[in-house]
């Protein structure tokens, strides 16, 4: 007979971690006498990161004294106590192997439903004073696993547990885990498991997606917080320069095409691709991603590009290059792409946030498309401006396309109803002043306030999630769970002597510096540099730092569970071993 041994509470609090401030929840304590069970958690205990613990479907973490007894022995330790492992409840019995998802058993005055496995994270490894404690656990098949409460009770050390139902087509919580961390997974059983209603919803999500992932995909779908779909090969080729011409102040169109004449690699609508330069002999080249503008075109790219004051590309791009110049440009890259509908298309765009959304449009006037189109677009006055011209002209040549131009402070010259529609910003209220549906597609791209805010207005105003696709120049926002929040410098070269390794490139920080393998990973080097990262596990299990492998070779130390996408880098266990250019 099962028996809950030990119930272990504690409330989150902060610890320091590598220089670092982490909120969690980890440390429990076992208590004595009983304990009320609620619908979120058990009395005295508390989740310090609700994104991936805690809510109704992880109310409660349940882990084994087996397990307890397998690590004691694989890990020469002794020094282990209930609650090691963050669980609320080390019990005996209920083997990871033996438990379905689904299983319902009672235990004291309360009942309980099987949800999903752990959800692996680094924060275990900060609680076991071994980081690679998040990979051991899946790989060992020990993961624990979730229940969420049916009926609220109490319950303490001693009661028995009792299964109350089961159903046998289910699969166990070592299966579904391995399911979704490990390769090679059986679609018959990711059918079993999608067809338990107790699977949370996240599981679901995610082995949804590994069961819909294309013959001949790489990597893993349901974990990497990129999509594989669009998955580029790596490495750059020759190119050159074929057209330089100013279109506002301080944006320049450059058109290239492949140095040997050949076709350059198909782009969609949305796509970028980043440009390496060497400017001069005996300076690192210069790595910079930009959005293809224009119609995607076999033979040539068109860029739209923005030069900062202090932006090297830029400035090259703007004073020292010409035409027939050298320039090297890797395949396209990006998930912010049109997508093939006949939906409503609204593309809200600003400042130099337009490139992506223009070749969007474009594609759409190539093939003289009856879809229904709205551009909102918004700058400051008509000398900033980008591109205004060719775009009335694509939307004249459209028939269902409107258009909605703001300014925020127009000049002088600027004429209400000609260059420009109203005074203002683009943003979710002109939404609705202009009458667009909620059901329309949204595509946006812009500065970052822009899109720090906007598409969070969308979706307050009823836009569903899954229409609102956007695009962020720049680096993208950090994922780095429990980590209190600071304001960070712009990225640079770590502090301390200079490394000798190879050159890795952050293509959206505009960043090059000489490996030092001094840092352990390539997410380690980041981190040094400030250049934002996403990560979860940071051991290769968890795919929230797969990050686009630009050029560059790599090797992995360790090896992760599960290699990512093609054309991708878990950047938490890669370390360089050739001039890379990452995606961040």
């Amino acid at each position: 007979m099962a028996k809950l041994i030990s119930v272990n509470v504690g409330l989150p609090k902060d610890v320091e971690w590598r220089g670092q401030r982490v909120h969690t929840g980890i440390w429990k304590q076992a208590v004595d006498g009983r304990r009320a069970v609620r619908r979120l958690n058990v009395d005295g205990d508390g989740q310090g990161d609700l994104a991936g613990h805690g809510g109704e479907q992880r109310a409660v973490f349940v882990y084994q004294q087996s397990s307890y007894d397998f690590w004691a022995r694989t890990l020469r330790r002794d020094d282990f106590t209930l609650g090691q492992f963050g669980e609320n409840f080390t019990v005996e019995g209920l083997p990871d192997t033996e438990v379905r998802i689904g299983d319902r058993y009672r235990i004291g005055g309360a009942t309980f439903e099987v949800t999903q496995p752990r959800v692996t994270c680094y924060r275990v490894g900060i609680r076991m004073n071994d980081p690679q404690m998040p990979a051991r656990l899946v790989a060992e098949g020990r993961p624990g696993f979730y229940v969420r409460v049916l009926e609220e009770g109490d319950v303490a050390a001693g009661d028995e547990i009792v299964l109350l139902a089961r159903n046998a087509a289910s699969v166990s919580v070592a299966e579904v885990d391995a399911l979704l961390y490990r390769p090679g997974p059986d679609p018959a059983k990711i059918r079993r498991a999608l067809a338990v209603p107790a699977l949370s919803p996240g599981w679901r999500t995610s082995l949804e997606a590994i069961l819909a992932r294309p013959p001949g995909a790489t990597g893993n779908p349901g974990l990497a917080t990129v999509d594989l779909s669009q998955a580029a090969h790596t490495g750059f080729r020759a190119a050159r320069i074929t057209g330089l011409a100013p279109v506002t102040a301080d944006v320049r169109s450059v058109a290239l095409e492949a140095a040997d004449g050949s076709d350059l690699d198909a782009a969609k609508p949305g796509q970028f691709v980043v440009l390496k330069a060497q400017v001069a002999p005996d300076a690192a080249p210069l790595v910079r991603s930009y959005s293809i503008s224009g119609v995607p075109d076999s033979r040539h790219y068109e860029l739209g590009v923005k030069c900062e004051p202090y932006g090297a590309m830029g400035r090259y791009l703007s004073g020292q290059a010409r035409a027939g110049d050298a320039i090297e440009i890797s395949a396209p890259r990006g998930t912010f792409v049109l997508n093939d509908s006949e939906r409503t298309a609204v593309f809200m765009s600003a400042g130099i946030g337009i490139t992506p959304v223009l070749a969007m449009l474009k594609a759409l006037a190539a093939r003289r498309s009856a879809r229904p189109v709205w551009w909102l677009y918004g700058a400051r006055n008509s000398d900033e401006h980008p591109f205004a011209a060719e775009v009335r002209g694509l939307l004249t040549g459209l028939a269902n396309a409107r258009a909605h131009v703001r300014y925020s402070r127009p000049g002088e010259k600027d004429v209400p109803g000609a260059d420009f529609d109203s005074t203002g910003r683009v943003d979710a209220d002109l939404i609705r002043e202009l009458g667009i549906g909620t059901d329309a597609e949204f595509y946006l791209c812009g500065p970052p306030g822009f899109m720090r805010e906007l598409p969070a207005e969308l979706a307050s105003t009823g836009v569903a999630p899954a229409d609102i696709h956007s695009e962020v120049f720049g680096a993208g926002p950090s994922i780095t769970p429990g980590i209190a929040g600071a304001p960070r410098p712009a990225p640079h070269a770590p502090s301390g002597t200079a490394g000798t390794g190879p050159v890795v490139s952050f293509a959206r920080s505009g960043l090059n510096v000489s490996w030092d393998a001094r840092f352990g990973s390539i997410l380690e080097f980041a981190e040094a540099c400030d250049v934002p990262v996403r990560w979860s596990c940071r051991v290769g299990v968890c795919h929230t730092c797969e990050s686009g492998l630009i050029s560059g070779d790599v090797a992995y130390e360790p090896q992760p569970l599960q290699l990512p996408g093609a054309g991708n880098v878990l950047i938490c266990c890669a370390v360089p071993i050739s001039e890379t250019v990452v995606d961040l």
